[in-house]
Order: C-alpha cells, then sequence, then structure tokens
C-alpha cells in the first residue's frame, strides 16, 4: 500500500500549484507547459503565437485547467496582465517560468552587428526574465512561497558557441537570477535557471543550419544520448516542484557534459 500512494503522489508532483510559462506555445515552454499540467499544475500559457498558444491549452483541457493570455515578455503592461490575470483566474501563483526567448541574428563578427540587433535580443531573453521576476515576485512576496525560473543557456558559462547577443542575454540571465535568489529568500521564494545545452527545435535548426542529426552529432559529449526538449522540461519540473524545496540560486546545467569539456584539447579524443 506504501509503494502505490508513493507512485500516486509521484505522479502528480504539481497538484494544487498554479504555473505561468512565457513562451508556452511552442519548444520547451510548450512541452513543459505540458508536462505542468500532467503532473496537476493549473497552466496560463504567456506567448504570442495565439493561435498555437490556444491550440495547446484546448489539448491541456483533458489533463488539467489551463488558460492562454497574448504576452510580449518586452512590455511591462502584458507580463502585468499575464500575472494578473493567473491570480484573478486561479487565486495564487507558484510557478513563474521565465521561458520566452529568441536566438536573433547568426552574425558572428562584432563589426557586423547592428545596436538595434543586439538591443533585441538583449529585450526578449533578459529583460523579459526580469520584468517575469518582478511582477512573479509581486504577487509571491505577500504569499511568502513561490518558485520562479528562468531559461538560460549553456552559453551563460562558456564563450564562443553562439552570437555575442545571445551569449550576453543568457550570461545575464544567470546573473539576475543570483541577485533576485539572494533578495528574494527571506520571503520563502525560490529563483533558479535552467541551462540546456542545443535542443533540435526549428529555432535552433534554423540557426545553425543544421539538421537534428547535425544538432545532435556536433554539439553533443553524451554520446548516445540527444537533448530532447523533455529532458529540459523534466529539469524545470523538479525546479518547480517542492522536490526542490531547498535549491535556489542554482544554474541547473542539462548539456551532458558539454560545459565541463575542452574539445580541442581532450586525452580521451580517438
Amino acid at each position: 500500500m506504501g509503494s502505490v500512494s508513493l507512485l500516486s503522489a509521484a505522479g502528480r508532483r504539481l497538484e494544487g500549484k498554479v504555473a505561468l510559462v512565457t513562451g508556452g506555445a511552442s519548444g520547451i515552454g510548450e512541452c513543459t507547459a505540458r508536462l505542468f499540467s500532467k503532473h496537476g499544475a493549473k497552466v496560463v500559457i504567456a506567448d504570442i503565437q495565439d493561435d498555437l498558444g490556444h491550440s495547446v491549452c484546448k489539448e491541456l483541457q483533458a489533463n488539467s485547467t489551463s488558460a492562454f493570455v497574448h504576452c510580449d515578455v518586452t512590455k511591462e503592461m502584458d507580463i502585468e496582465n499575464a500575472v494578473n490575470m493567473t491570480v484573478s483566474k486561479y487565486g495564487q501563483l507558484d510557478i513563474m517560468f521565465n521561458n520566452a526567448g529568441i536566438v536573433g541574428v547568426s552574425k558572428s563578427n562584432l563589426l557586423d552587428i547592428e545596436k538595434s540587433e543586439f538591443e533585441q535580443v538583449i529585450n526578449v531573453n533578459l529583460v523579459g526574465p526580469f520584468l517575469g521576476t518582478k511582477h512573479a515576485a509581486r504577487v509571491m512576496i505577500p504569499a511568502r512561497q513561490g518558485s520562479i525560473i528562468s531559461t538560460a543557456s549553456t552559453c551563460s558559462t562558456i564563450g564562443g558557441a553562439s552570437s555575442h547577443a545571445y551569449t550576453s542575454s543568457k550570461h545575464g540571465v544567470v546573473g539576475l537570477m543570483r541577485n533576485t535568489a539572494v533578495e528574494l529568500g527571506k520571503f520563502g521564494i525560490r529563483v533558479n535557471s535552467v541551462s540546456p545545452h542545443a535542443v533540435a527545435t526549428p529555432l535552433v535548426k534554423n540557426f545553425l543550419k543544421l539538421d537534428d542529426d547535425g544538432v545532435h552529432g556536433v554539439y553533443s559529449n553524451l554520446k548516445g544520448k540527444f537533448l530532447e526538449a523533455e529532458d529540459v522540461a523534466d529539469a524545470v519540473l523538479y525546479l518547480g516542484s517542492d522536490e526542490s524545496k531547498y535549491v535556489s540560486g542554482h544554474n541547473l546545467m542539462v548539456d551532458g557534459g558539454f560545459t565541463i569539456m575542452n574539445s580541442g584539447f581532450c586525452m580521451w579524443n580517438d
């Protein structure tokens, strides 16, 4: 009987919780929204892709309660509205997943990058999580609890793997996460980030000019294993659940060991 109860509890790890997912209409955000719903959470998807967002919500209704809100994460009014709608509809906000992001232009030469191109990536990838964290904290502080998670990247700890704008934005996400984890800890609010390696999403494949096999082969250290959006969603589920109740200020790498490897000099290279 005890083992059955444990299995049942493990199957609904977010029972009674309410989550807001930016960029939840596709990619890692969609996969995470589906997993949250499967584990019992009420999920609000915030995205600029209205048709896709409504479509995902319709499918989620089979497992749990969900809603969609149009949200451009670079606009504070949109973020504020998404948080307010979540609390108004479901009475609380337990998990904020700042996931919306863009890769931006693929220019690698510093001298070729326009200021506007750099700013566009920063606005979505860093200002977006700042606004999401700010407005989530606004409602979590009175509740004295909550989990805020932002999507960073392996580019948050290394250089040379992506554009200047993208790498700068993801370093910024980790810095923001660490600073806000210190400030919000006294209110019982946990703040973390998840840093996936290259997932073969349409966005990444287009940026790298590679197909699935190319992304899996060239950008992998853990041979025979391939990073999928579901793997990132599992990491976010852990950070959002009570299983990580004493984890805060942590940048969880989901990279198969890529960032600890020097591919140019390795004694185990064939």
